[in-house]
């Protein structure tokens, strides 16, 4: 079968779409949503700005597209680990570490969530998707938490939202924090050595908590 012309102008349209939203999370990451301009995402993008309005609506509307994206990526990298072929305690400790790392390295996550939280959250509210995204990995960390219970090695009683929470607050303060940390402690945390620290930490508190004595 011959490919029909709509093909072509189909992936031109993707490709364009992604490299907005690529440029636009860099923007956002950089300056925040009130910072952020549109000329400047255009520019990054190499596209005509009368596009991204064609695509996306408004800077707000891309701003929330762009949390979508992030958050897509972070779940779908969570789905790759494969959690439920793991023995629970694994499972958590792999959680754990996959969380650290990849807060760690991509720092724009972090940043993004940053500006979402002083917008109050006012775009996730809106998204129907990114509360779809998430609906999995509690199922994940649930079916966990009860296969460990069963299994003797997990106390019963955890709530997996919770849980999901102190696993991300754990990386996620330190990370975000980690300038007046620095200062105030008089201690540099973003050294190998201070990272391997954390990590270590978080799975000590996280598996401690969890773990049946």
């Amino acid at each position: 079968m011959k490919p029909t012309t709509l093909e072509p102008r189909q992936r031109d349209a993707d490709r364009s779409q992604l490299g907005i939203l690529i440029a636009a999370r860099d923007e956002f990451a950089q300056h925040g949503l009130a910072g952020a301009r549109v000329d400047r995402i255009a520019e990054r993008a190499g596209l005509n700005k009368r596009l991204i309005y064609y695509y996306f609506g408004s800077k707000d509307d891309l701003f929330l597209a762009v949390l979508e994206s992030v958050y897509a990526d972070i779940r779908d990298a969570e789905q790759a680990l494969h959690l439920l072929d793991l023995p629970p305690a694994e499972a958590l400790r792999r959680l754990t570490e996959f969380t650290w790392n990849y807060y760690l390295e991509h720092p724009e996550f972090i940043t993004l969530l940053n500006s979402a939280n002083l917008h109050q959250a006012r775009h996730l509210s809106k998204s129907k998707r990114v509360r779809e995204m998430n609906s999995p990995l509690i199922q994940t960390l649930g079916d966990i938490l009860e296969r460990g219970r069963k299994q003797g090695v997990i106390r019963g009683g955890i709530d997996p939202v919770q849980l999901y929470i102190s696993i991300a607050g754990l990386a996620y303060f330190y990370l975000s924090n980690n300038h007046t940390l620095s200062a105030i402690f008089g201690r540099d945390l973003m050294t190998r050595k201070a990272h391997s620290e954390r990590l270590s930490h978080m799975c000590d508190v996280i598996l401690g908590y969890v773990l049946r004595d």
